[in-house]
């Protein structure tokens, strides 16, 4: 299989606090040092990229040595914690910014959706975006026209197709952007997070189309996404980024297990992965301050046997006075995100007064479901108030995974799909003041 897309010592420079300009000073230091054989003395002073501590300097390596290639009719998947550099990289390939140093070959015509409305000119209509963007990868109109209609039915926006497309809504401005870029026949289609805009339905049928772009038609797909099932379900290879280096970079079974270990590592609290989720919602007048999963001798570990015990233990705090706190765990199918199993326990019968903390512990004593990868949901609402959710932490780090039990008892048969509510007991429940709680840590 030969290779469309090779990519040598690639990296990218960024000056914190500067948009698209260098001060004259740097630009001469550069030209002194190139003309005098020297290297460029900013690609000594750049940091690695780790978004959630203070560094000592203002130039930030986004990307540092990144090596990769990818094979023609290639399914490429591309990961990583939020900050980790995977847009950068798609940028770069998609020759929206240029890299501070490397080479990248690229064979072919390369479509892009890299952010919502990617190459759509908000003041024309969705029909004359379709012929612009045809005529930007280099299409005659009579070629637009044979396409025509198969973009606009796979879209689902034919009755808005001759409004402008600044009045789309986030989901219909992908829809039909995708929809353009997998139809106009690029070599290369370049997908970023941009999917998660649309529905569940749409997503599947994305996924479908860049599987049959690839095997029927021989095009390269690269696909970012914080999809770990859609990654599983697409791609043959996968590039792991953290910190803006390559960690792993291989079959897609071996990356995706390299990446639960690299999550698994990172230590939740309030202060860093919990507080950046960018999958939390609420007013926030409780925050969850930990979660962990554990096994029953207290191990955390996200992978579990079939059948095994499971305990789910939380820590959260109290901003402003509530009535009554309800915890809500469930675990979700992979891309379609149906509920497949839900428990909910009531955590106080009086108000809770702000400055309170509380640790729960549940226990789900034998989860008999589908071996395999599923996205954990954790809520903490107060029902005394219409469900009013107070905080939502929905995917966390790392899914949970569940594998073969390895002896032979058998322990019922496995749910598929389908709610079902899980038979789970509370083990623990402690109210805390937060000052009494920080002594004793």
């Amino acid at each position: 299989m030969s290779s469309v897309i090779k990519v040598e010592d690639l990296s990218k420079l960024y000056r914190l606090g500067m948009v698209g300009r260098r001060t004259i000073a740097e630009d001469l230091n550069r030209l002194f040092a190139r003309l005098t054989g020297k290297e460029n003395p900013y690609l000594k002073v750049g940091e690695t990229n780790t978004r959630n501590k203070k560094g000592l300097s203002d130039y930030v390596w986004a990307l540092k040595n990144i090596n990769f290639e990818v094979g023609q009719g290639e399914r490429f998947g591309i990961i990583g914690k939020n900050g980790a550099g995977k847009s950068t990289l798609l940028k770069i390939l998609s020759r929206v910014a240029g890299p501070t140093s490397g080479k990248i070959k690229i064979k072919g015509r390369v479509a892009s959706l890299l952010e919502v409305g990617t190459g759509f000119h908000p003041e024309l209509t969705g029909r004359d975006n379709i012929f612009l963007n045809g005529a930007i990868l280099g299409m005659t109109q009579e070629e637009i026209k044979s396409k025509f209609d198969s973009i606009v039915d796979f879209s689902g926006v034919e009755r808005y197709i001759d409004t402008p497309v600044k009045r789309y809504s986030s989901g219909m401005y992908v829809r039909l952007a995708f929809a353009v870029a997998a139809h106009l026949e690029p070599e290369i289609l370049i997908v970023d997070e941009v999917l998660a805009v649309g529905d569940a339905e749409f997503q599947k049928k994305c996924l479908g189309k860049m599987h049959d772009v690839s095997e029927k038609e021989g095009r390269t797909v690269l696909f970012v996404s914080h999809n770990l099932q859609a990654i599983r379900n697409l791609c043959q290879k996968t590039l792991i980024l953290n910190d803006g280096e390559v960690f792993a970079n291989g079959e897609t079974e071996f990356a995706l297990r390299e990446y639960n270990e690299l999550t698994r590592d990172i230590k939740i609290d309030a202060n860093t992965e919990i507080g950046n989720n960018v999958n939390r919602r609420g007013k926030g007048r409780v925050r969850f301050t930990s979660i962990e999963l554990l096994d029953e001798s207290g191990n955390k570990r996200f992978k579990f046997e079939l059948g095994e015990k499971i305990r789910v233990k939380i820590t959260y705090e109290i901003f402003k006075e509530i009535d009554n706190l309800i915890f809500v765990f469930a675990l979700n199918s992979g891309l379609s995100r149906e509920c497949l199993t839900l428990v909910q326990f009531d955590l106080s019968e009086k108000k809770m007064l702000p400055g309170l903390t509380g640790e729960v512990i549940v226990e789900i004593p034998e989860l008999k479901i589908k071996p395999g990868e599923y996205p954990l949901y954790f809520e903490l609402t107060d029902f005394n108030h219409n469900s009013f959710t107070k905080d939502v932490i929905d995917d966390l780090t790392a899914p949970l995974e569940i594998i073969e039990k390895k002896s032979k008892t058998d322990t019922g048969r496995p749910t598929i799909s389908g709610y079902f509510k899980s038979e789970a007991s509370l083990l623990k429940n402690e109210i805390f003041e937060s000052k009494k709680l920080k002594k004793a840590l």
